[in-house]
């Protein structure tokens, strides 16, 4: 099993950003723990952020191309795009990657346009407001459904 991760926009800002909401720990530290965590686990793993909703639909068709990445699996924090990017909706759907989508905070908890996600209907799972513990349980979850 290879998994990507997918940060999405102002993920870069952690640790900075609303710490109340998201958490102390930046996304370097988060990369680091998910990395050390697959590592101990033989999962081949790699991790990627973007600001830009083309940079991430691509990096989803390019995670399905069996010939030049390889990946099996997709874990994704999709940012403000889970709101209402179909686009990246259709990228995850029309590649098949089996894909669980990734919330530090509880989205269902916070302002009414948070809690609905396109992107939910076309992943196998979603894990909200757990913190970066939430990459964590997706890593598990996607190798039992591998299984």
């Amino acid at each position: 099993m290879k998994i990507l991760v997918i940060h999405g926009p102002n993920l870069n800002l952690l640790g900075k950003r609303e710490p109340e909401i998201y958490g102390s720990e930046t996304l370097l530290e988060i990369d680091m723990r998910i990395r050390e965590y697959a590592q101990a686990k033989s999962i081949p793993i790699e991790t990627f952020q973007s600001n830009h909703e083309g940079e991430i639909i691509d990096k989803i068709h390019e995670a399905a191309d069996t010939v030049s990445s390889g990946f099996d699996v997709l874990i994704i924090k999709p940012g403000a795009y889970t709101h209402w990017s179909i686009a990246i909706r259709d990228a995850i759907q029309g590649t098949g990657l089996p894909t669980i989508e990734v919330h530090l905070s509880n989205i269902y908890a916070r302002e009414s346009f948070r809690r609905k996600s396109v992107i939910a209907p076309v992943c196998r799972g979603q894990i909200a407001g757990l913190g970066s513990r939430g990459y964590l349980l997706a890593i598990d979850a996607l190798a039992q459904i591998l299984r």
